[in-house]
């Protein structure tokens, strides 16, 4: 069964400061990874468990998919997935993302 997947907006102010910070070398690149982040999250619909959990906390529901340099991490509740954050790999990570509904 098909999961319904949502962004929660501070996923989406992420992704969009990711896309703005690549495009200042490279709109084409740019375009690219934010595809590539985004396929990554329509792929949660059929396959939510697809991704590792998130190693920094113990919460199976929380789960996170490597897209090139950062980490799409999302929560599953039922038949619901909500991507909550996008963050690069080499960042630490905020206690608050885990938090997000």
């Amino acid at each position: 069964m098909a999961h319904q997947i949502g962004w929660h907006p501070e996923a989406y102010k992420e992704l969009d400061a990711i896309a703005q910070h690549i495009a200042r070398d490279s709109e084409k690149y740019a375009a690219i990874v934010v595809t590539r982040i985004v396929a990554a999250g329509d792929d949660l619909e059929r396959f939510p468990r697809i991704g590792r959990r998130v190693p920094e906390w113990d919460d199976d529901s929380i789960r996170e998919r490597i897209v090139g340099n950062y980490r799409l991490i999302y929560r599953i509740k039922d038949e619901k997935v909500l991507i909550i954050a996008v963050v690069h790999g080499a960042r630490l990570l905020d206690d608050s993302i885990s938090t997000r509904v």
